[in-house]
C-alpha cells in the first residue's frame, strides 16, 4: 500500500490504519524514516498503547527536517533504518508495517529507489506494508496494490494560519 501526494493526510492515515488493524488484533510497527526529535499527537497516543501491548510499537528513526543539520548523517540514519526495516519485514514478527515518510527518503537520496522497491519485493505475502510521503515513484507506484493519492485542495496554511496542536502536530 502507497500514501502520497501533496495534500495533507498521509500519515494520519497510516496511522488510522494502524489503529484499525491493532484494534482488531494485529501486531503494528511504524517505522519513521524522516521524523524524529520532536513530539506529535499521534506519537504520545501510540506510546501510550505500546506501553500497554506489544502489539504496537512506532518509532522516530529520523533526525527531523532534511534541511537542517549535515546531510551525510540524515543518510546515515536512513540507511540504519532502511537496514531495521528489512529486518523487522522478515522476522514474522508483525502483520502491518508502515514506513512512514520512505518515500522523502528516496527522493532526498537519503536511500535510493531500488533499495525501497527491494523492500516490497522481499515481503512475506502475509504481511501488510504501507509506504507514505510525496512523490510515490512510478515504479513503486506500479508495483503496489493499492495507492492512495492525497491531493491539496485548500490549507490554512494558506491563509497564514499557522500549524495547531492536535490538527498538524
Amino acid at each position: 500500500m502507497v500514501h502520497t501526494g501533496d495534500g495533507k493526510g498521509k500519515t494520519t492515515a497510516a496511522l488510522g490504519l494502524a489503529l484499525r488493524a491493532f484494534g482488531a488484533g494485529l501486531k503494528v510497527l511504524i517505522l519513521q524514516f524522516i521524523k524524529g526529535g520532536q513530539s506529535y499527537g499521534e506519537l504520545e497516543a501510540l506510546k501510550f498503547l505500546s506501553e500497554s501491548s506489544p502489539r504496537i510499537k512506532i518509532q522516530q528513526c529520523g533526525l527531523g527536517f532534511t534541511s537542517q543539520g549535515d546531510k551525510s548523517e540524515h543518510k546515515k540514519v536512513a540507511e540504519e533504518t532502511l537496514q531495521l526495516a528489512r529486518k523487522e519485514i522478515l522476522s514474522g514478527d508483525w502483520d502491518l508495517i508502515i514506513l512512514d515518510e520512505i518515500n522523502y527518503a528516496v527522493k532526498f537520496n537519503l536511500i535510493s529507489e531500488t533499495e525501497m522497491l527491494e523492500l516490497v519485493k522481499i515481503r512475506p505475502p502475509q504481511l501488510h506494508l504501507l509506504l507514505t510521503g510525496r512523490d510515490a515513484t512510478k515504479n513503486l507506484i506500479e508495483l503496489a496494490d493499492l495507492v492512495t493519492e492525497m491531493k491539496l485542495v485548500k490549507h490554512p496554511f494558506n491563509a497564514g494560519i499557522k500549524a495547531q496542536r492536535g490538527i498538524e502536530f
